[in-house]
């Protein structure tokens, strides 16, 4: 089984009904505790997007992800939505030029896509954002090989990271500002990242 543009496309599908069935009212609401309230409809977006666009994805793997950025970035210009982007076309650039590869190379596309998000958003590991749980997820999957595997054990590393850092103060961003109000709420972009994984492992 191979990374493929029709695994992108039904992950797509995937996420985007847990966020039409109430995925981004959660998200909404936690953001709203310690953001600017807008991640929900952000991400609901950036999906509805790439619904419309996925039936025309080329089979060039690159050039999908390639494309799929494009899309999130016409909808949205918040500060999740250009990290998104930003992750995306990290990837694109990896795959360009292939059709097919191994469910084994996601891993180190993920750290890449984190280093990519990182410096775009200056941010560090252990300022509680999402490439917290990014890190440990990519971390966890390394050296495996089968799919399921894969995303269970990202799933799993993704959860452990949230509730470690639950209790810590966020670093960076709009949440800062509120301090030690943040201690006790989990992350909203971590959120996000665990609703995404949960999708494509639907």
């Amino acid at each position: 089984m191979s990374l493929t543009t029709r695994s992108v496309q039904a992950g797509i599908a995937s996420v985007h009904r847990m966020l039409e069935a109430g995925g981004h009212e959660t998200l909404t609401e936690l953001d709203g505790k310690i953001g600017d309230g807008d991640l929900g409809i952000t991400l609901l977006k950036a999906f509805r997007k790439l619904d419309e666009v996925a039936p025309d994805l080329p089979q060039d793997l690159g050039q999908a992800l390639a494309a799929c950025a494009q899309a999130i970035a016409s909808v949205s210009s918040s500060s999740f939505g250009t990290l998104l982007t930003t992750a995306v076309l990290s990837a694109a650039k990896e795959l360009k030029g292939q059709q097919s590869v191994p469910w084994e190379r996601l891993p180190a596309l993920l750290q890449g896509a984190g280093a990519a998000m990182a410096k775009r958003g200056r941010g560090n590991l252990g300022d509680k954002t999402v490439l917290d749980p990014i890190d440990a997820a990519a971390s966890a999957a390394l050296g495996l090989s089968d799919a399921p595997d894969i995303l269970a054990v990202m799933r799993h590393a993704t959860q452990q990271t949230i509730d470690r850092f639950r209790d810590r103060p966020n670093r960076l961003g709009r949440a800062r500002i509120f301090g030690d109000r943040t201690i006790g709420l989990d992350d909203p972009g971590m959120v996000a990242f665990k609703l995404m994984l949960d999708g494509v492992s639907g």
